[in-house]
């Protein structure tokens, strides 16, 4: 303001610091702007002096004013007649911000099994993860080291995907060409073939002696303890299942037995008739639709059994026999490039060529396991170790990128001739195909390290030319059964199909999630109590804060005023959810998160049960935010499906019914009825009711799927539970009843033999107790005391002193009965 627009001010100077003064002055500021900044003249330093004090609130624009003043004026300086020196245009300017401190972060680390170490994960391309799993030979049942992998592999890139938010491309094969699948199609074949013959028992009999020599041969060279075990275990088995034939023959059974006897044997000797006819036939057979349709066959069995553990299916699914044109053709550049070399129609690798190039190194990931015959002959398969098969290569580390067909094997043409593909290549050549010549993540089973993983590197390393085809390789831990080493070539394994029977994929996946992926999983009644126990303690949360978030309110109602519980239980919360974050960052140790949340649900039962032993019901937005959190977390994981916000969903019948979103509002109303029956039976003491409400919570809804939870003084809990497990609970709860009353009673019986063998002792009097001892005493004194031993010796002081307590107790006990005598008979 200038400073010729002052005579408004000496207008108001003249009324006055009184109310009308003070409203004048209000009306007349209210239309300044103070948008572009304040800016004060003489005129306004003589009114703000003339102020006595500060303005009552209630004149807005004049309070407002006053603090603009207040703030950049030094009246200390001013000389109290000019403020020249001041009124230039002065702004009120922001104050200097003061940033947080910078706290470090964690990363992602995985352990690398190319360093054996944990290494910050950054992939090659931002946020993009292309990412190569080696999937199943398909020729039998998958099992539970196949679910290990899988399973364990699942949850880390939902992890990746869903919690870390990188775009996974994730890409996995299926060997349906392998040294296993034909061996054992082909002996499928010529057994079922056999089997049609319907030979007579004599002849049944006759050729499995003969497939038992060369059995017999095999067990005795047979080292590895393990594999001889199972082969004992087969030769005892037709041992003891022919001998009981040949016993049936010679006792002449009834045909119809000695015949249903011959089928048991020709099962129990199936392994042992295989082999031997395999060896006679097996060159014989030349349909090569015989080797695609098992493997066919058990690929769509494990299709199925990934889908039942809710594993999610590969973005890209390779199959050897589909690929081997781009196989041919990898092998041809690594001929070209001076690492294979050609023998007999084989193609095989050059190792020590390959590790002699400054470039390269054979066996990154298992170095001190190069030599090993035993694995690389494994990994070769059975049907290529024969001596003519060795004997083809430069250097026993060598291995096949193509192997010359023999009669009675699947070939392709190729450049070399008939053959088919090695192990090792199909996965190079397939994986090289889609992801290209470097991938941010490998993935396996830990046995297939070396020499699987190695010959994979080096074969790849060798096409590419370059150092890197894999940029992190990560291996899951084996599987043992109840302590003891799983393997499907052993015979001992459960199968995926088994262990659903047993456990749901849920708990199955628990169970996986509370072991570090990395290491060795124990599957036994153990291991999958735990995990049962586990779920249980989530359900059960997830079951009361539904309760909670039922009680009716209106919308401003679910918004409580936070005391100093809840600020507690919030802090915890946060805690926890950092805790879960360093765990995720840290080589994904999932064992930790589920101990962190464990933690956290025990904190929030704890405080669900302090505010309803108050009579207070707890805060629910706080329960919401933590019971959602939960729920995401295990959705993470792949633990829960669906899209329910909190919670493990309870299915109905219907393909897309929320069973409990469909009854719990007629449960609720159930419930409120029952309570007010209850509430009158327990007034009118009419305890036939209360029985009958009883036999509704205890008997009848368990069987529908619900459970119905009385509390003392506060509304009954409603929750869903699989029909199962509330059934297992009630006979559970049957158990420990009649364990109570079975305990009561053995606890009476003995109290009241006890009395029995005190009464008995009450009724012998005391002159008469040691009288009965004949084989210590040989003498007594007028009332029965003992005075000579058996041999005629008297008593020591000592002896009798001992002996006199006994009889005076006595006398008190016989006493006592005779007292109780007289007064039954005066009563």
């Amino acid at each position: 303001m200038e400073r010729g627009e002052a005579f408004c001010y000496d207008e108001l100077l003249h009324i006055g610091p009184d109310q009308s003064g003070m409203e004048a002055l209000n009306d007349y500021l209210a239309t300044r702007s103070y948008i572009d900044g304040f800016v004060f003249s003489q005129a306004d330093i003589e009114i703000f002096r003339s102020l006595q004090k500060p303005p009552l609130d209630q004149y807005f624009h004049v309070v407002r004013w006053y603090r603009h003043i207040t703030a950049i004026w030094d009246c200390t300086q001013d000389d109290a007649k000019t403020c020249s020196v001041h009124t230039s245009k002065m702004k009120r300017s922001q104050p200097p911000w003061s940033p947080p401190t910078e706290v470090k972060q964690p990363e992602l680390r995985l352990y690398n099994s190319l360093t054996r170490s944990k290494e910050i994960f950054r992939p090659q391309n931002g946020k993009n993860v292309l990412w190569y799993c080696c999937g199943p030979t398909v020729y039998d049942a998958s099992h539970m080291g196949h679910a290990r992998s899988y399973i364990s592999f699942d949850i880390l890139r939902r992890i990746l995907m869903n919690y870390f938010k990188y775009d996974v491309f994730y890409c996995m094969n299926i060997t349906d060409v392998d040294d296993k699948i034909i061996k054992r199609a082909r002996q499928n074949h010529l057994f079922d073939k056999y089997r049609e013959k319907n030979l007579a028992t004599t002849q049944l009999l006759q050729d499995i002696k003969a497939a038992l020599k060369p059995f017999t041969v095999k067990l005795a060279e047979t080292t590895d303890p393990d594999k001889k075990q199972m082969l004992e275990r087969i030769n005892h088995t037709v041992l003891s299942s022919l001998k009981f034939l040949e016993d049936m023959i010679q006792q002449a059974f009834p045909k119809g037995e000695i015949t249903q006897q011959a089928q048991v044997l020709l099962v129990e000797a199936k392994d042992i008739l295989s082999d031997w006819l395999d060896v006679q036939f097996g060159s014989q057979v030349t349909d090569n639709t015989i080797f695609s349709k098992l493997p066919k066959y058990w690929e769509g069995e494990y299709h199925k059994d990934m889908d039942e553990l809710n594993v999610l299916p590969a973005d890209v699914l390779t199959r050897v026999s589909e690929y081997i044109p781009e196989i041919v053709q990898f092998v041809q550049q690594v001929v070209d490039n001076h690492y294979g070399y050609i023998s007999n129609g084989s193609v095989y690798f050059d190792t020590v060529k390959f590790d002699s190039n400054e470039k390269h190194s054979y066996a990154k990931l298992v170095p001190e396991a190069v030599g090993d015959q035993q694995a690389l002959h494994e990994g070769e398969g059975d049907l290529s170790i024969s001596a003519d098969r060795l004997s083809e290569k430069l250097s026993p580390n060598d291995f096949a990128l193509w192997k010359a067909s023999k009669p009675g094997e699947p070939s392709w043409d190729s450049p070399w001739g008939k053959g088919r593909p090695g192990w090792h290549i199909e996965c190079s050549a397939m994986a090289g195909s889609i992801l290209g010549e470097s991938m941010d993540i490998h993935g396996g089973g830990f046995d297939l390290r070396f020499p699987h993983h190695d010959n994979e590197l080096a074969q790849s390393e060798a096409y590419f030319e370059n150092d890197h085809w894999v940029r992190y390789f990560l291996h899951t831990g084996h599987l043992t059964i109840a302590g003891c080493k799983m393997s499907k070539s052993l015979k001992n394994f459960i199968t995926i199909k088994e262990a659903l029977n047993a456990n749901t994929s849920r708990q199955l996946r628990l169970a996986f999630l509370m072991h570090s992926w990395k290491d060795t999983l124990d599957y036994s009644s153990n291991t999958m109590e735990s995990a049962i126990q586990y779920e249980k303690f989530l359900n059960e949360f997830f079951l009361n804060v539904k309760d909670i978030l039922r009680t009716p309110t209106d919308f401003t109602g679910q918004f409580e005023k936070w005391e100093e519980k809840e600020m507690a239980l919030n802090k915890r919360f946060y805690e926890k959810k950092a805790a879960v974050h360093r765990a995720l960052c840290d080589n994904i140790d999932t064992r930790t998160v589920i101990e962190e949340l464990r933690t956290l649900v025990s904190q929030c039962n704890t405080y669900i049960a302090a505010k309803k032993s108050n009579k207070e019901l707890p805060n629910r937005m706080l329960l919401r935010t933590i019971a959602t959190y939960l729920t995401e977390i295990l959705k993470i994981f792949g633990a829960i499906e669906g899209e329910e916000p909190i919670g493990f969903p309870v299915k109905g019948d219907g393909q897309n019914l929320n069973l409990e979103t469909t009854v719990m509002p007629y449960l609720k109303v159930l419930s409120d009825f029952r309570e007010g029956v209850r509430q009158i039976a327990r007034e009118k003491k009419v305890s036939e009711v209360l029985q009958l409400c009883d036999g509704l919570r205890d008997d009848i809804l368990p069987e529908l799927g619900v459970r119905f939870e009385d509390h003392e003084g506060l509304c009954t809990v409603v929750k869903l539970v699989d029909r199962e497990t509330l059934l297992r609970e009630r006979e559970e709860k049957k158990k420990i009843e009649e364990a109570k009353i079975r305990k009561k009673e053995e606890a009476a019986q003995k109290k009241r033999e006890l009395e029995a063998v005190k009464l008995a002792k009450m009724k012998i009097p005391p002159s008469e107790m040691f009288r009965l001892e004949k084989e210590k005493y040989s003498k007594f004194d007028e009332n029965g005391f003992p005075t000579h031993d058996t041999e005629g010796k008297e008593l020591s002081k000592g002896q009798s002193k001992k002996l006199r307590k006994l009889y005076e107790t006595q006398e008190k006990l016989y006493n006592e009965y005779v007292q109780t005598l007289q007064n039954g008979s005066t009563s």
